[in-house]
Order: structure tokens, then sequence, then C-alpha cells
């Protein structure tokens, strides 16, 4: 993988109260590729993914290098680091519509009401949500909202993609489905994807080196 292209781990460690919880790591992820960070809880897998992502409790003690697409971005604040990430929960705003939600992940630099509902509308195509834009989110069922989440933050552009066991709370029928549509459209997008799971599926799916930590 080129220098400039994907997320590199290099060197990142973190403790807790002076007791080693991961690294020191290395890891290249390239572009729409994924890799799969697995333990046992506790084990420091959502700690990893927070000190990418650049929001980890200060309680943690981290160092490291984290590069995306080339730029250095561990001393950023989570908003300029050009990284999505999804949840176990969706976070969708529930003051706001379906295409609210989805253009609330808009950059500012997109103007025109027409060409930004213009962008929700398409993805809202690609999610085979068409119609939705003026809907409730609450009516949703969990596969949809799952898709809106993940639509509002490919809608930002991110550079790379972090997904902290999105697919936790769905049922079997519905992991696999959703597992499917988040892994295809990121791939397709590019983007070094940076899984953590507890469930072999998930990593069977993603492909990839799997990372094992605790």
């Amino acid at each position: 993988m080129s220098a400039r292209e994907g997320l590199a781990l290099e060197g990142v460690t973190i403790r807790l109260g002076g007791r080693p919880l991961v690294g020191p790591l290395d890891l290249a992820v390239a572009p729409g590729e994924a890799a799969t960070v697995m333990g046992p809880s506790g084990s420091g897998k959502s700690t990893l993914l927070a000190y990418v992502g650049g929001f980890l409790d200060p309680a943690f003690a981290a160092r490291g290098r984290v590069v995306v697409a080339g730029r250095a971005v561990e001393g950023l604040p989570p908003e300029r680091r050009g990284i999505g990430i999804l949840f176990q929960d969706d976070l969708l705003f529930p003051h706001l519509t379906v295409g609210g939600n989805l253009a609330f992940g808009l950059p500012a630099d997109i103007r025109g009401r027409a060409r930004r509902r213009a962008l929700v509308e398409e993805a809202l195509a690609r999610a085979g949500l068409d119609g939705f834009a003026d809907g409730d989110p609450a009516t949703l069922s969990g596969g949809q909202r799952a898709r809106v989440a993940l639509m509002r933050t490919l809608l930002a552009r991110p550079r790379a993609l972090l997904l902290d066991e999105p697919f936790g709370k769905l049922d079997v029928a519905l992991r696999e489905e959703v597992r499917g549509f988040v892994l295809a459209h990121a791939k397709a997008e590019r983007l070094p994807i940076l899984l953590v799971t507890h469930d072999p599926a998930d990593a069977e799916a993603a492909g990839g080196r799997i990372v094992r930590v605790g």
C-alpha cells in the first residue's frame, strides 16, 4: 500500500493506569479493504477505535501515529481527521426528518438547497429508501435506520471508516443483511475499514487481516 493511501497505524500503544491494553500495533489497511479487531470485552477494541477517531477518554495514555490518506491525524480533533464511524446505535436525530439526518452529514462547502436535496435523494435511492426524505426516523425499521446511518456517514466524504460493532444489536437475519450493505458500500467507496467485533462471522464477511487484542 502506498504511504499516501488508506489507513495506517504505526507504533500505536494504549495504556490504562500503567497497564498495557493495546500494542505496540502496526497496521496498514488499503483503500477498499478491511481489517478486523477482535478480543474479549474490556480488551481495548473500542478504545483503539476511539484513539484512531480522536475521541479517546483522557484516562487512557496513548501514543503512535494514525495516518489517513498520507496525512498524520493523531494530533487533530475528530472533525478534522476525515474519519467516519458507525456505532451499535444508529444515533439518528429524532427531531430531524430522514432527509434532514442525511443532510446533516453533507460538508458545508456543498451549497444550495436544490443541490443538497439532490444528494440526499441520491443517497436514499442507493439505500433502497426512495420517498423517505420527509419521513420520521421513528417509523423506520432497524435495518432501514442502519442504512440511513451509513449513508449519512458516507455523505460526509470520509477518507476511512471505523465500525464499532455496528451490527451487534441486530438479530441474525438482519445482521447479515445490514453487514452486507455496509461493507459493500464502504468498499465501493474505496474506504479503508477498521472493524471491531466479537463475531467471527463479521470478520469473515469483512475479509482482510484480523488483529487480536487482550
